[in-house]
């Protein structure tokens, strides 16, 4: 995707605009509008495992919810433990990517923390194929992770 086109998916206003018209899975799937990774998520952190609430496939639309997946295997993992925000673009030439037995190859994600201010899980791009991402999407990520864990945990209160 061009920056141009990336441009106009990254509004704030228009992001929280869909979460509270059509809910969480919508609002994951404008925000998967501004990349070009397949996948979109929130991901809570649970033991050893970072658990999937709700996923956006860009080809299916009948996923709604990925599979449980152990901390070893996951992104998440280092933004969890850096508890700062991760991008990855080729998981095959990044030393990060190292510490981490996934075929994850492309990945972008932020840390979301709950009322306490305790880490919570991630928000996050990712795909299998090789993506590319811009650091506007990355700061979009940031601004949504807060009111993307207000709208999940009003939802299952």
């Amino acid at each position: 995707m061009d920056p141009a086109s990336t441009a106009k998916y990254s509004s704030l206003p228009a992001f929280t605009h869909v979460l509270h018209q059509h809910g969480v899975y919508a609002a994951l799937g404008y925000l998967n509008r501004g990349t070009t990774h397949r996948y979109t998520g929130v991901f809570r952190f649970a033991g050893q495992h970072s658990r999937n609430l709700v996923l956006f496939d860009r080809y299916d639309a009948q996923v709604r919810q990925g599979a449980q997946v152990p901390l070893a295997e996951a992104f998440c993992a280092l933004v969890g433990r850096q508890r700062e925000s991760l991008q990855i673009l080729n998981a095959l030439a990044d030393p990060r990517a190292q510490q981490i037995n996934t075929l994850v190859t492309s990945y972008c994600g932020v840390p979301i923390y709950d009322a306490q201010g305790q880490l919570y899980g991630t928000l996050c791009h990712y795909d299998f194929s090789l993506c590319q991402e811009s650091p506007l999407n990355l700061q979009l990520l940031e601004a949504a992770a807060p009111l993307l864990y207000a709208a999940l945990t009003t939802s299952h209160s």
